[in-house]
């Protein structure tokens, strides 16, 4: 282990305003997508679908890293580039997805263990070889009724643990992934309650397996209510909960928090990422920044539509989309830069449909 080394790749993940951009869904996820919207789910067509994000001009304004997933850290451009080198001369630090999915958790229903630790330091090594500078793992965890457990979250920060341990041994900074998932009817209270529990067991299961904080960043939930809960909080009361909580939870040392998406539409993830940054960023002990999926991706693959010459269109949304996620980092994100380019050729190519 190089702790200089993890320190400064983990520091430049979140330096300059910048966020990560998540395009590690897995094959069967992204044909999901595909489909919806009539694309082949085929590998070329995935392939094709990552060229146009890892070619989108200027896309490292916004975008400090890229996470990957098995089958793209392998793939290349049209025209023989390997994906890995195409994201680096770019200015992007290339990371890659190590956890093979969330499977049920023996004896208690409802409530799902990730797995991927069984050859994992081999695998690292692999990923290392190819390019890989980060890694990403991902748990989640449910709010129902009687869970989540406390043998869920304590099976799932362990893992997270030992997959950062791994990590850190290998040279790789660890992406660490609590997500404690937005479906349900619960209150932002007790998302608030679980999210504190996860995070301190997250954070005492790291500090047990030897994980240096300043060399790995998080990638947690925001606090909100359930997508069916009847309240919803206004902006303000979620970026208060969210920091309250976390303030609470999280050490210092770590260099920052990249919030993930977790289905929030793009407007929403900026917008209360802005809330955060605008109320809190001056008392921060780290950078409150972000790394988004479908809230980033979401508008390029409905103009894309599979289609070549939809391609430019494409990644104009997408920069812009990122743009609006750096902005959200500085708290100068507003609802008119949805107004700019990336929504003007959202409407251009539905109309044209």
């Amino acid at each position: 282990m190089n702790p200089r080394k993890l320190i400064d790749t983990a520091t430049a993940l979140v330096a300059d305003d910048k966020g990560l951009l998540a395009m590690d869904e897995s094959n069967p996820t992204c044909n999901k997508r595909f489909a919806k919207l009539g694309i082949p789910q085929t590998e070329e067509a995935r392939r094709a679908y990552r060229e146009l994000i890892v070619t989108t001009p200027s896309l490292k304004d916004s975008i400090s890293g890229a996470i990957l997933y098995d089958e793209t850290i392998r793939q290349k451009k049209k025209d023989g580039t390997p994906f890995v080198k195409a994201i680096t001369d770019a200015g992007i630090i290339p990371g890659i997805k190590v956890d093979t999915g969330a499977k049920a958790l023996a004896g208690h229903p409802g409530e799902k263990i990730t797995e991927g630790l069984d050859g994992l330091r081999d695998r690292l090594a692999e990923y290392i070889q190819m390019g890989a500078r980060f890694a990403k793992w991902r748990a989640v965890i449910a709010i129902g009724g009687g869970i989540p457990s406390r043998s869920c979250i304590e099976s799932n920060a362990n893992a997270l643990a030992r997959y950062a341990a791994l990590c850190q041994e290998a040279g790789l900074v660890p992406l660490v992934e609590p997500e404690v998932l937005m479906n349900g009817e619960h209150t932002l209270e007790q998302c608030s309650k679980v999210t504190e529990e996860v995070l301190r067991t997250v954070f005492n299961q790291l500090y047990t397996q030897g994980v240096m904080l300043e060399g790995m960043i998080l990638k947690p939930n925001m606090v909100l209510p359930g997508l069916t809960c009847p309240k919803q909080e206004s902006m303000d009361v979620v970026a208060g909960a969210t920091v309250s909580c976390f303030l609470r939870a999280v050490p210092a040392a770590l260099p920052g928090i990249a919030f993930l998406s977790g289905g929030q539409s793009g407007e929403l993830a900026s917008a209360r990422l802005n809330a955060m940054n605008v109320k809190f960023k001056s008392r921060m002990p780290w950078a409150l920044a972000f790394s988004f999926a479908r809230a980033i991706q979401q508008p390029a693959l409905e103009i894309w539509q599979g289609q070549q010459v939809n391609v430019l269109a494409a990644q104009r949304a997408l920069y812009h989309r990122a743009t609006c996620d750096r902005a959200a980092r500085r708290g100068e994100y507003t609802a008119a830069m949805e107004l700019g380019v990336g929504q003007q050729e959202h409407h251009v190519a539905h109309a044209s449909l």
